[in-house]
This record gives structure tokens, C-alpha cells and sequence, in this order.
């Protein structure tokens, strides 16, 4: 931030254009604009895959989240909007901390969903900041090249556990309980085709 320039605040998020997603990162107002549509096809569908198995009614162990899509999280003067976060039951076993419109807590996994005009800010600027606040796992994902990259949380940083591409299933902790589908999430490339339908 320049020298004599005023800290940014909640209200500068407020004032952006409709659409716009506004974080605070060091008293500096960050906006990134509506992602493009490659972006939007993994939120929608990574959402929907885990949701299904790890969220909704499920109390196995291991497959006891609260799922959320771009929730406000509020770390000190710090707004961060990851794509998709989740808090294991077990920590959280009290939904009540989702009646607020941000939350204060620290997630146990995050998402960020790459692009070419964010990706400095999540993982020079936002990353420290999830290890300092206790994050478990962070994903990178990244539509351009369909790669999925796992992070998991040490004492002093982060270990990469692995980075997956392509179309296939895959483990990835955490939510390493059942394969998930890689292939689900991408766009069709331009070009492909439908194999015909069999006849009956």
C-alpha cells in the first residue's frame, strides 16, 4: 500500500460493482471480476461431487463436513473469499457458526480455483495467510491445464502432496474416502464429439 494511503475497509467491498468478489489482503482492497466459465464449471461441479458424499446427511466417519461456495472469511482485518471451503463435525459440530454472513473460524480445507488474473494473489498472498489461520488442506485447481494440486498444512509450511491431471479418478485427501472423478469437472474440450447411442 502506498505511503499516506488510506487502509482499505469493509466498505470498499460494499461499493463494488455487482459481481465483483472483494477481499482485504493487508488493509489493500483486492477485486477480482465474475469468473469466465471454465472457472464456474469446476465450482459448480466440485461442489456438487463432495456435497454429495462428504455433506449432505452424512455422518460416517471421515465424511462429516459443512461444505460451502465462496464463503466470507474474516481473519482479523483480512477478507478472504476462497471458491469452496469446508469444516469438518467433528471440530464444528454446531451449524450455528454459518447463521452469520462471514465466518470467523478458520475452514479445514479450502479451494481456489486458478485463473490467470488471480492466481499471484492465492498462492503468494492468501496462502500464508490459510497456514497462519490454522488451514488444513488447500486445493489448486486449475481449468487451463485440468490439474489438481493438494496441499496439506505443517508447522511452518505447507507439504505438496500431490498434483493430479488429466481425466481420471483420483484420492485426494481429504477427502480421500472415495475417488473422485477428475474428469467431471473440466469443460468438453472444443471439438469433441459424442459417441453415438448404442441401439437397443
Amino acid at each position: 500500500m502506498g505511503k499516506g494511503k488510506k487502509p482499505a475497509t469493509y466498505e470498499d467491498i460494499e461499493a463494488l460493482p455487482v459481481g465483483w468478489v472483494g477481499e482485504l489482503l493487508g488493509d489493500e482492497l483486492v477485486a477480482s471480476p465474475r469468473p469466465a466459465m471454465p472457472h464456474a464449471r469446476v465450482g459448480v461441479a466440485l461442489s456438487a461431487l463432495l456435497a454429495t458424499t462428504f455433506d449432505l446427511g452424512q455422518q460416517e466417519p471421515g465424511r462429516g463436513w459443512w461444505l460451502l461456495y465462496e464463503p466470507e472469511l474474516h481473519f482479523g482485518r483480512n477478507v478472504l473469499v476462497p471458491d469452496l471451503a469446508g469444516w469438518r463435525r467433528e471440530r464444528m459440530p454446531d451449524p450455528s457458526f454459518m447463521d452469520e454472513p462471514f465466518a470467523t473460524v478458520a475452514p479445514d480445507w479450502v479451494c481456489e480455483i486458478l485463473s490467470p488474473s488471480t492466481v499471484h494473489v492465492d498462492r503468494e498472498r492468501k496462502l500464508p495467510l490459510y497456514h497462519r489461520e490454522g488451514v488444513g488442506h488447500v486445493w489448486f485447481i486449475d481449468p487451463l491445464t485440468r490439474t489438481l494440486e493438494i496441499r496439506r498444512r505443517r508447522d511452518r509450511d505447507w507439504l505438496l502432496v500431490d498434483c493430479y491431471s488429466g481425466d481420471g479418478e483420483v484420492r485426494a485427501e481429504p477427502f480421500d474416502a472415495v475417488p473422485l472423478n477428475l474428469g467431471s469437472l473440466w469443460l468438453p474440450r472444443a471439438g469433441a464429439t459424442r459417441a453415438p447411442i448404442p441401439s437397443p
